[in-house]
């Protein structure tokens, strides 16, 4: 077993352990149920369900209207722009309903960062699903004969795909990984930035998520294009670390919780004291 083969094997079961980890760590440190995470997780889910299918009938749509006679450089940057504001709007307005309608208790700081997390664990955990399923895939096909596992007129294209995915170096392969973990403070500083939607009462934060995920998402499709996967992955590292920035930047001091008065004790009852039934005592009440 080569170091290879572990840092494949590695990236995916990273992708999938960072966001659990991360899950685990917030609501343990914070007292909190593991419910948002879970809300934000579907969420996520959910607004793909509405993004893929959009982003599939809309490139249909527009490789029969004017996009094919674009030059190749006018393409990317359509490309660019139109992916980039797909996600935002998709992402963050689903993010939007999910604080306005799903998780209406989730109105502070912390809350906010739990819901967020859940967003970018799900995304890295599907992403690490994808990942494992492709190592098993390619593992079994490293020693196999090609020829006989796919079409033969597919052969050719299978044979340059295992052989790039087994030549790389040890460290590019864990690039999946280290995107995740650029990406999920990203998907919390989003969440917080529209929970101001309703600590402030001011749209302008769901915008201001909106244009932020098309910045991000729209800048590295070119980036990618242009550079490779190295300054790729520097371009979301930076974006991590603004998104830090952010979250801090925008914490509020949690709401107090509602604190019960201390129980006062029942004021004492009264009690007579029983006369003794004595003789004298039987004299003295005898025509009481």
């Amino acid at each position: 077993m080569d170091i290879l083969f572990l840092a494949h094997l590695l990236n995916g079961l990273l992708m999938i352990a960072m966001p659990v980890g991360l899950a685990i760590f917030l609501t343990a440190r914070w007292k909190l149920s593991a419910r948002l995470w879970l809300i934000g997780a579907a969420t996520f889910i959910l607004s793909q369900v509405g993004h893929i299918p959009f982003n599939a009938l809309a490139g249909l749509v527009l490789d029969r209207t004017g996009l094919a006679k674009m030059t190749p450089e006018a393409q990317l940057i359509f490309n660019a722009v139109f992916l980039g504001l797909s996600a935002g709007l998709f992402e963050e307005f689903f993010r939007y309903g999910m604080f306005r309608w799903w998780a209406k208790d989730a109105r502070s700081w912390r809350k906010g960062v739990l819901a967020g997390a859940g967003h970018g664990g799900a995304e890295a955990i599907i992403l690490g699903a994808i990942v494992l399923y492709a190592f098993v895939q390619l593992a079994y096909l490293r020693h196999a004969d090609i020829a006989t596992v796919v079409p033969a007129d597919q052969a050719a294209l299978a044979q340059q795909q295992v052989s790039a995915y087994w030549s790389m170096s040890w460290y590019a392969s864990l690039l999946g990984a280290l995107e995740r973990l650029f990406t999920i403070p990203t998907q919390i500083a989003l969440a917080v930035l529209v929970l101001q939607t309703f600590t402030r009462r001011q749209w302008f934060w769901v915008w201001l998520a909106v244009l932020y995920h098309a910045v991000l998402d729209g800048s590295s499709v070119l980036l990618a294009a242009h550079a490779g996967a190295l300054p790729t992955e520097a371009l979301v590292g930076g974006f991590a670390v603004l998104s830090l920035i952010l979250i801090f930047l925008l914490r509020q001091p949690e709401p107090a919780e509602d604190v019960l008065p201390p129980s006062v004790p029942p004021p004492p009852v009264f009690m007579p004291k029983p006369l003794e039934t004595t003789p004298d005592k039987l004299d003295q009440t005898r025509y009481a």
